[in-house]
């Protein structure tokens, strides 16, 4: 016959299954507030610099056990306008000085930002689509994609055309400018989505970094036009620990790390050229 109770619990078995519960409780609690002890340093960062900083955590975490670097990747516009309301973040990594100035108009950033890496633009386009060279972005029905206005690589942009327009050695036209934003039929928040837009044959064609080139021909077919070096723009990307970082030290720790032999290396497998 199957026992189903004991009406005379020795008192030892008694006394644990009465502190079983509590037992249980105090596990949950401390797995709950962290009981892994690691220490979490967040870092906002360009949208473009996603595969470089993925691998540049992961190697400070290797060289600094028990810390979690905690990433956030967005339009660098962003990203300072949410430090500006209020975020809470140790390290800031933007795609131009521009937002950057602007952190530090606002009293955001502790120190002077420093530049860790550059950039440059190229055009990507479908293959056997409408755009297969510079002047075929000013031709009529042509579906283009650039980075908001507002945005580091929008601006970029917008800057490239109009040096493309005055390079007269070009001969591309003066108002080839207005002409090729005459076919912008969407203006993306951070310049990973007019990427994968083109990739994922959506549009005709889009502006981009050249190291989002790169990670586009993952997602789908695309041709890479070059844009001359005359024309051109030469994409700065400044980093600053940020202030009230709730690991100042770590922080700076981190910061020293990206501007380090090993940090700049993984930046340039990934394509950024040196500050």
């Amino acid at each position: 016959m199957h026992e189903t109770s004991n009406p005379a619990l020795p008192a030892r078995q008694l006394k644990i299954l009465l502190l079983s519960p509590l037992l249980l409780a105090a596990l949950f609690l401390s797995a709950a507030c962290g009981g892994d002890h690691s220490t979490a340093l967040r870092v906002m960062a360009a949208s473009s610099l996603t595969e470089a900083f993925e691998d540049l955590a992961l190697a400070f975490e290797a060289e600094n056990p028990g810390v979690t670097v905690r990433l956030d990747f967005g339009g660098s516009q962003r990203l300072r306008s949410q430090l500006e309301f209020g975020a809470t973040a140790d390290v800031f990594a933007s795609a131009d000085h521009v937002q950057m100035d602007q952190a530090v108009a606002a009293d955001l950033v502790q120190g002077v930002p420093v530049d860790f890496a550059s950039n440059g633009l190229v055009l990507i386009a479908i293959p056997g689509g409408r755009v297969s060279r510079l002047s075929d972005l000013a031709q009529p029905e042509v579906r283009l994609a650039l980075a908001h206005i507002g945005v580091p690589a929008g601006s970029y942009s917008r800057q490239v055309l109009l040096n493309l327009a005055q390079d007269d050695a070009l001969g591309l036209g003066k108002e080839f400018d207005d002409d090729v934003l005459a076919n912008l039929v969407s203006e993306e928040p951070n310049v990973r989505l007019v990427a994968q837009k083109v990739a994922l044959g959506e549009l005709d064609a889009g502006i981009v970094y050249k190291t989002d080139a790169a990670n586009a021909q993952r997602t789908g077919d695309i041709i890479v036009i070059a844009i001359p070096a005359t024309a051109n723009v030469l994409a700065r990307y400044p980093i600053a620990v940020l202030r009230g970082a709730p690991e100042p030290g770590l922080a700076q720790a981190f910061v020293r790390f990206v501007l380090s032999e090993n940090g700049q290396r993984h930046l340039k497998e990934h394509g950024f050229g040196s500050p």
